[in-house]
């Protein structure tokens, strides 16, 4: 998939000559310049994943709280290490205790506590995002009662990135030979290449559906790893 983009820089000193626009944007002294512009689109499918699982738990007593959350959070954990997930995959990222109080009546000053509310939330690298649906599933087995968080990635992000840029040089080029065809010369040396800023970082989306099949289904879908190239090439008349 592709889209190309070209500018026609040509400064000649008669009959024609090129726009002006700029000390920037004018021909260097050996003569005469043409500026292509080349964009290039690849698609890349993620192979990793990353997740956020939380254990809530409520008690009337914070020790007790923070004690059974404890324990099924130690579960969670352990049915994820059952599938390989190692401890360096496994960060905590939250860990909080707060009291849970009645609504106050009009003869009470303080909010009267009844209990309270344990949070503790880790965030888990899924290496391998085939076993995601697995993952998901042992925690919400195990004690889990939040998933959140879900982000999709790509081992060979940069691999695709440098491929589309070969890509993209390819077809600034091809269009810089024609234009120089189609203005009676040819094309000469390469003054300067460069890749354009800006382009939006890939960002894979969340795609979960919990169901009561017997393992999640995931669809991590695919993205856009989008390029742009500008080159300058001296134009060599016949």
């Amino acid at each position: 998939m592709r889209v190309v983009a070209v500018l026609l820089a040509i400064a000649m000193a008669c009959p024609v000559r090129a726009q002006d626009t700029g000390a920037g944007d004018r021909p260097s002294a050996g003569g005469p310049t043409i500026t292509a512009t080349g964009h290039w689109e690849a698609r890349i499918t993620p192979d990793r994943a990353t997740l956020s699982i939380g254990v809530q738990t409520e008690a009337a007593t914070a020790a007790r709280a923070s004690a059974e959350n404890a324990q099924k959070q130690r579960a969670v954990i352990d049915a994820l290490k059952s599938l390989g997930i190692s401890d360096q995959q496994i960060s905590t990222v939250e860990y909080s205790v707060y009291p849970e109080s009645a609504p106050t009546t009009a003869d009470e000053r303080t909010p009267r506590i009844i209990g309270y509310t344990v949070s503790n939330t880790v965030r888990v690298d899924v290496q391998h995002v085939d076993r995601l649906g697995a993952v998901i599933d042992a925690a919400l087995g195990h004690g889990a009662n939040a998933i959140n968080s879900l982000d999709f990635s790509s081992s060979n992000e940069d691999e695709a990135r440098r491929a589309a840029l070969a890509l993209a040089v390819q077809h600034a080029r091809g269009d810089a030979e024609a234009m120089a065809r189609g203005a009676g010369g040819r094309l000469g040396e390469l003054v300067d290449l460069t890749s354009q800023a800006g382009a939006p970082p890939i960002q894979f989306g969340q795609r979960m559906a919990i169901g009561t099949a017997a393992s999640t289904p995931i669809s991590p879908g695919s993205e856009t790893v989008a390029v742009e190239v500008v080159g300058r090439w001296r134009y060599l008349p016949q």
